[in-house]
């Protein structure tokens, strides 16, 4: 009787190369309790068995690897870059009404994909995606701050220092009948009131206090103490030293938010003249004695501000 041998097949093909006679050709299924000779029989590419053709299928024998073969085929023909790529958008694109308010379009769908615009940045559908069909140029950037124009930053500009002359002249008349003293020794005796009725952090050594007299503007500034004596530290800058007073004349500060020239809080020093930088030590720009304004929406410090 002839002998039937099967040989293994090579890699990449799908089928069993049989070796002998013509009638020996065939091999028999590996189905439990089947066992039928096929002389055409089916190789399963998932688990590598060989079977008939009721057990053919994965189901039909119950393939312990059932998928593998149709996986792998998916994998290579995505392959790794394509697969992320696919699977990171449909992740990211979600379902979205265009940006447009005429517009309810739902974008990032099958048959509508949606368009990012690189100025605006909104998502538009592909009626609207175009700069002039969505009105681009009035539009604010998400993400960004609005920018005013620099003729409206002049002119706020020029409001502010012509209320802080205003205030220099009302300042000056308010302190002609009782001008500073001239003579060395006066000023002394009145630095040594204001070191009197000063109030500031005790923890400060003395000979590193500087002894201040802090207003505030009225047509600026809302404050529940108009004005005061306090003493700071020398090392401080003008910008903790503002910090302090607005605190101790309970004046809203918002310049740690952010935002415009508008709502920043400024020192104005009285005897120099000029709006204190924030970056400058209080002992190298004020002398105890001295008197400073706290000032809303004037804008950076200049030199010289008076003459202005």
């Amino acid at each position: 009787m002839a002998s039937t041998q099967r040989v293994e097949s090579e890699a990449g093909e799908s089928y069993t190369k049989m070796v002998g006679d013509v009638e020996a050709i065939g091999a028999h299924c590996q189905m439990a309790y089947c066992n039928q000779l096929d002389f055409l029989p089916f190789r399963c590419e998932s688990c590598r068995g060989t079977f008939c053709l009721d057990h053919r299928s994965e189901t039909a024998h119950k393939c312990p690897k059932e998928g593998a073969w149709a996986a792998a085929r998916r994998q290579a023909s995505l392959g790794p870059t394509n697969t992320t790529s696919y699977t990171s958008s449909n992740i990211l694109k979600a379902e979205r009404t265009c940006a447009s308010p005429t517009c309810s379009t739902k974008v990032n769908t099958a048959l509508s994909p949606g368009v990012q615009c690189s100025k605006c940045n909104r998502l538009y559908c592909l009626k609207h995606r175009m700069g002039e069909e969505h009105d681009c140029s009035n539009l604010i950037p998400l993400g960004a701050r609005p920018v005013q124009s620099t003729s409206l930053q002049t002119e706020k500009a020029k409001a502010a220092f012509s209320r802080l002359k205003a205030w220099g002249r009302e300042k000056q008349a308010a302190v002609t009948p009782k001008p500073k003293p001239s003579s060395k020794a006066a000023q002394l005796a009145a630095v040594a009131t204001l070191k009197k009725a000063a109030k500031g952090d005790e923890k400060i050594p003395t000979e590193k206090r500087v002894y201040l007299h802090v207003e505030a503007e009225a047509a600026s500034t809302t404050s529940k103490f108009p004005r005061g004596e306090f003493f700071y530290n020398k090392e401080w800058s003008v910008g903790r030293v503002l910090d302090a007073a607005a605190k101790s004349l309970q004046v809203q500060n918002v310049n740690n938010r952010g935002g415009g020239e508008v709502e920043k809080l400024r020192v104005f020093h009285v005897e120099g003249g000029r709006l204190l930088e924030f970056g400058e030590k209080s002992g190298e720009a004020l002398v105890s004695g001295n008197t400073v304004v706290l000032l809303r929406g004037v804008g950076p410090a200049v030199p010289d501000l008076i003459e202005m």
